[in-house]
């Protein structure tokens, strides 16, 4: 295991208070704001930590309201709003110095069958080991871009691009702390796929982003379905920018090709 996914999932263990509420803490060499993947993987793991054991994340919609300081340990309030039959609802709000930093709804669902059918996935295969960059052995996760080359230039690019993303190291067998991960590593791409189209014309020192919100479907049981220490493809487009804001989307797919969960997205794009 790398010692950043090894320090994650030392994140993801938070001090619980009371019944419903909980403290975060964060990277020790984090000196900007907060990684906007890392509060919605503590905040859905404290979701979790309050709903029925039966029952397993499906989806979650979050807003950014302030950036997060690093120095300052987090409290996550967790409201159950709802235990169905069924479905159990939880809102979460994330404070520090006395404010809401990020707030989420997130639904669980028991497992039941139904009715199946899923977009394909693009035709990609995943990198072989020796294809990941050696600086990346000791990150949180693998990844790599097909045509990273080509996105990597200053030339303006169609608003869509393909990646692969693994944990750097295996990663215990439980569903909601794989759920957690793949919503970290959600948030890293999609906010760039906007930028894409504006590469000749933007000045990112004088580019104000930020992500504002993030929504996330899973359509799968981790563990049971899919792994978060195995490759999975980010299929990313982002069919709109304006008023500046961009509006991003992904699909992500295992290694054979199931779709197991898509994400949604809109930054703040904002030229000073």
């Amino acid at each position: 295991m790398s010692p950043g996914l090894e320090e994650l999932l030392e994140l993801l263990r938070l001090e619980r208070i009371d019944r419903h509420l909980f403290r975060a803490f964060h990277p020790k060499d984090r000196s900007h704001r907060l990684y906007g993947g890392q509060i919605m993987a503590q905040a859905l793991r404290a979701a979790a930590d309050t709903a029925p054991e039966d029952r397993f994340v499906h989806s979650l919609h979050g807003y950014f309201l302030r950036p997060g300081d690093p120095k300052v340990p987090a409290l996550i309030d967790v409201e159950p709003i709802r235990d169905g039959r069924s479905f159990s609802t939880r809102r979460v709000v994330v404070i520090q110095h006395g404010q809401a930093i990020f707030n989420m709804d997130a639904s669980f669902q028991v497992l039941e069958p139904g009715l199946e059918h899923q977009m394909p996935m693009p035709e990609r295969e995943p990198p072989t080991d020796d294809m990941v960059p050696a600086e990346m052995r000791s990150w949180t996760f693998l990844g790599w871009r097909h045509d990273h080359k080509r996105l990597s230039s200053n030339e303006a690019q169609p608003p869509y691009q393909d990646l692969w993303f693994r944990a750097n190291g295996r990663v215990p067998d439980d569903p909601i702390l794989h759920a957690c991960l793949a919503v970290y590593e959600s948030d890293n791409a999609l906010l760039g796929t906007a930028r894409l189209p504006h590469r000749n014309v933007m000045n990112r020192e004088r580019m104000q982003m930020a992500s504002l919100d993030h929504a996330m479907w899973f359509h799968a049981p981790a563990v049971a379905d899919w792994r978060v220490d195995e490759w999975m493809l980010y299929a990313l487009d982002a069919p709109s920018a304006s008023e500046a804001r961009g509006y991003n989307r992904g699909m992500i797919f295992t290694a054979d090709g199931r779709l197991v969960a898509t994400t949604m997205q809109e930054g703040l794009m904002r030229q000073r």
